[in-house]
């Protein structure tokens, strides 16, 4: 599971083993984790992390989207 970029505690990442899904990052910080589709920066799945601090990770893939969206392409082709 490349991890893609580390931003205090929060570590951006995505599994090998999810190339039929659409482009998307993990991002985790402790025992919370949430899952973000690049194309539309919609919210798969989310478990730990609290509403009000959602906006700001989202905000984080937003600002990193390219970069993410340009090492998921180079890895899975």
């Amino acid at each position: 599971m490349p991890t893609l970029l580390r931003i205090g505690a929060f570590r951006f990442y995505f599994y090998s083993h999810e190339p039929n899904e659409p482009p998307h990052v993990h991002v985790d910080r402790g025992d919370a984790t949430i899952k973000i589709w690049l194309e539309s920066l919609e919210v798969a799945k989310s478990r730990g992390f609290r509403a009000h601090e959602i906006g700001g990770i989202v905000a984080m893939v937003e600002q990193n989207r390219t970069a993410f969206m340009e090492a998921w392409h180079e890895y899975f082709g």
